[in-house]
């Protein structure tokens, strides 16, 4: 194991979910995250803690549920790790193990080169901008998303609070992923139209820019590219699925661009929107899909304020 990996592991445990001896930590892997997982668990035992690896196949999507005898360890845990090819962010299962108290990071499709990489990043700074975004993004009751692309969307974030997801998962219910870097909350309402220009959840890197168009809260089509692919993706999960999730705020200056939605989000300037499940981060509707979107250089308006302009973040 590399030095920057080992460090990356060790702030993982002992830094971010503060593992303790005699604690129950539970790590979530399936075959293709079995060597990360077991990183995470040896690191975790090492603590003192009762570290256990369950492996299982992978799921059908993002959100889709675990198997009932990995939901149950997972509401049993103190630490929950998930570093799975799937997100287990948005399931009922996570929502269930964080109410009842343990401390949870999600890990989906995450490399070595990547936490090696992206946990290397300046976690003060971090943590000072992940908490500033989410600050503003929960006093903001409207946001709206322009580029160069012809993206136009407004988003009614009014009564909806927000996350910061910077590492911090010391205290009991703590949520977040890892690597970390956004800030995030869950609109009620969204009408308009998203160019990405990035990546999408489930698709990779886009070929060429993708127009979604959102009516009432939900996506109604996708042109260009992989649109409808994408579109596919929520649809096979009827209304529920392409409802409008979340909006967030990428803070992480490490991250780069690479087809992974879980480093693509943390890019620090750009903008992310999911559809799907919003249940687990504020909202209101449990379905087994969550898939973001990344937007390189928006600018971003709360409540007629810029945050981000042509992809860089305002807030220091």
């Amino acid at each position: 194991m590399s030095a920057d990996l080992d460090r990356a592991v060790a702030a993982v445990v002992r830094d971010c979910l503060a593992v303790k001896d005699g604690e129950d930590v539970v790590v979530i892997c399936n075959p293709a995250t079995q060597h990360m997982g077991e990183l995470l668990r040896a690191e975790a035992a090492d603590v003192g803690a009762e570290a256990v690896l369950t492996v299982m196949a992978e799921r059908a999507s993002h959100a889709a549920e675990p198997p009932k005898t990995v939901a149950e360890a997972m509401a049993a845990a103190d630490v929950l790790l998930a570093p799975t090819v799937q997100s287990l962010s948005h399931t009922a299962a996570r929502k269930r193990a964080t109410e009842n108290g343990a401390r949870a990071a999600t890990l989906p499709g995450v490399t070595e080169d990547m936490l090696a990489r992206v946990m290397s990043a300046d976690m003060e700074g971090l943590r000072k901008k992940g908490h500033a975004v989410a600050d503003a993004l929960a006093s903001a009751s409207e946001a709206h998303i322009t580029d160069a692309n012809g993206t136009d969307l407004t988003l009614d974030l009014s009564g909806r609070e927000s996350i910061p997801d910077a590492g911090e998962l010391t205290e009991p219910g703590a949520f977040g992923n890892l690597p970390c870097g956004e800030g995030f909350t869950s609109p009620k309402d969204g009408n308009g139209t998203l160019v990405i220009d990035g990546s999408m959840a489930g698709v990779g890197l886009v070929d060429e820019p993708v127009q979604l168009v959102i009516e009432g809260g939900h996506l109604t089509s996708a042109r260009g590219g992989q649109g409808m692919a994408f579109m596919e993706l929520l649809t096979q999960h009827g209304d529920d699925g392409t409802n409008i999730a979340e909006l967030g705020v990428g803070t992480n200056e490490k991250a780069k661009l690479t087809g992974e939605i879980l480093e693509d989000e943390k890019i620090m300037g750009t903008i992310h929107v999911a559809f799907g499940a919003s249940a687990g981060i504020g909202g209101t509707v449990q379905v087994p899909v969550h898939l973001d979107c990344v937007v390189v250089k928006p600018t971003l308006e709360l409540d007629g304020e810029a945050i981000v302009r042509d992809g860089e973040l305002l807030i220091p």
